[in-house]
């Protein structure tokens, strides 16, 4: 029965994959609740709109769409293909039994899907590929509502990555050199509870990692930057400055050793960017309508210090987490 709103709005267990969810129809506006999950999605203004009340055009993310079933189905048969480390931590964390707070199922399927695109059979990934935003290192991003937890999510690919390198050191997919990148000094102060030797960390106090392989994650390294701290200048601008250092631009090098801090060293990194609505490419004509200039200068100063550091350091993989992983345009970044 179709409804002008909806007459409840919790219809599932935010332990389980949803069952059912509320269909909107753009042309009657009218809501219709309707078995199974909803397809992964957006919602953009009407072309020429101009009504507050636009009901908006919904775009499917189909990638996402046909990611999903595959991860069920690895998840139900198993996760087939995973390294001993993982599947320990995969079984602990479904173990409603073993924790006072339970996860959510967003944050299991979250941290599940990162895991199923590195670990799973290269045969159960066929036709699937992650696009480029046209960088030089791979970017992935966990798009998850705000207040469904991203911050334990962060939490639980730290562990999943650095126990796994501690555990097999020749293994190439895992790093245990952790970047994060904050977009403000607040979220920075927040998020000091992803380094492990931190008191009050979320790998104790959530039971993201099992008690007999917590010493085994302090050999992980993990350093939180603002994103200022990726500031840089090229020549051209420096030589528009008035002034006496004439010393030019910082190397990659030297950039490197300089942003990265306790990490100066450190090779094969796991970069996590926090919001990171923030960091997105800059097209080549450093033009996008309707987006204010600092944001655009924020967003080349992030990703090219992310660049620099590649360069110099090299980044194993990118996972960006935001609830809104657009241009502020309201375009795809």
């Amino acid at each position: 029965m179709k409804r002008t709103k909806p007459d409840r709005l919790i219809i599932t267990s935010p332990y389980e994959e949803p069952k059912q969810h509320w269909h909107y129809d753009r042309e009657t506006r009218s809501f219709e609740l309707k078995d199974g999950r909803r397809k992964a999605g957006y919602t953009i203004a009407s072309e020429a709109s101009r009504s507050f009340d636009d009901p908006g055009i919904f775009k499917e993310l189909s990638l996402v769409n046909r990611i999903r079933p595959r991860v069920k189905t690895w998840r139900e048969a198993g996760y087939p293909g995973v390294t001993g480390i993982t599947k320990r931590l995969l079984d602990h964390w479904n173990d409603s039994d073993q924790r006072e707070l339970r996860l959510f199922f967003c944050q299991i399927e979250a941290i599940e899907t990162l895991i199923w695109l590195a670990e799973a059979p290269t045969a159960e990934q066929v036709g699937i590929e992650a696009p480029s935003d046209g960088g030089p290192f791979r970017r992935f991003c966990s798009k998850m509502a705000t207040g469904s937890g991203k911050t334990i999510v962060m939490a639980m690919l730290i562990a999943w990555q650095a126990l796994n390198k501690a555990t097999y050191p020749q293994d190439t997919r895992f790093s245990k050199h952790i970047f994060v990148v904050a977009p403000g000094l607040t979220v920075k102060s927040r998020l000091q509870v992803l380094i492990p030797s931190q008191p009050g960390n979320y790998y104790e106090q959530f039971n993201i990692v099992p008690s007999g392989l917590l010493d085994k994650l302090r050999q992980a390294r993990v350093v939180i930057r603002n994103w200022q701290a990726l500031n840089w200048e090229s020549d051209e601008r420096l030589a528009r400055k008035k002034g006496v250092d004439k010393r030019g631009a910082k190397s990659d090098e030297a950039y490197a050793r300089e942003a990265l801090g306790e990490l100066s060293t450190a090779r094969n990194l796991l970069v996590i960017n926090d919001e990171a609505h923030h960091a997105w490419r800059v097209p080549a004509e450093s033009k996008v309508k309707g987006v204010k200039k600092e944001d655009i200068e924020e967003a080349t100063k992030w990703v090219g210090g992310l660049d620099r550091i590649h360069q110099a350091r090299g980044i194993l993989a990118c996972f960006d987490f935001t609830a809104t992983p657009f241009v502020p345009s309201g375009k795809k970044s």
